[in-house]
């Protein structure tokens, strides 16, 4: 299992639809608002790093709203 926080800037006036959005999407485990140079942080999972690349790409990234994502695997040490 693999986890990682995404850090999402969007467009102006849309953190919150964004954040709503995502939270509805599969493997994602939460989806806030934030203040601060992201708008939206989202903690999702999948089994494989592979796995998390589609999420991100073909699911998260699609949203609209969303001018940018930053992905930071979570790891164990």
């Amino acid at each position: 299992m693999v986890q990682a926080y995404i850090l999402i800037q969007t467009e102006v006036g849309k953190a919150s639809s964004v954040a709503e959005t995502i939270g509805g999407i599969p493997g994602v485990i939460q989806a806030e608002d934030v203040t601060g140079p992201y708008d939206v942080i989202v903690r999702a999972r999948a089994d494989t790093v592979d796995a998390l690349g589609r999420l991100v790409v073909a699911k998260v990234q699609q949203v609209e709203g969303i001018t940018r994502t930053l992905t930071c695997p979570v790891v164990h040490l």
